[in-house]
């Protein structure tokens, strides 16, 4: 009887982006029981739509939108932090696919 074994999927950018997306998601929603965080959240789940995810300059633009909100309302160093972590892979997987258009 042979069993059905699961794919073999290789680590990419794009699961690197995607973990450190949720992970800024998890901190938000940890910072939103003392402060009103629902715009940052809105749009973090807008940044880790199917829309976005299909086109990086897309969410580099949402990226933007979140960073300007975040410094308005004031997050904690450790939300700051995955902020900028999110825009360091980002900024690398825009990297990635420009270098692969020119090839």
């Amino acid at each position: 009887m042979a069993f059905y074994q699961t794919p073999h999927y290789e680590k990419t950018i794009f699961s690197d982006l995607l973990g450190s997306w949720a992970l800024l998601k998890q901190s938000v929603e940890n910072e939103h029981r003392t402060k009103d965080c629902s715009q940052l959240l809105f749009y973090i789940a807008v940044a880790m739509s199917w829309e976005s995810v299909r086109n990086l300059k897309h969410m580099k633009n949402t990226l933007l939108l979140i960073q300007s909100i975040a410094q308005q309302i004031g997050i904690s160093d450790e939300t700051a932090e995955f902020v900028d972590d999110v825009g360091d892979i980002l900024s690398e997987a825009l990297a990635r696919l420009q270098n692969t258009k020119l090839r």
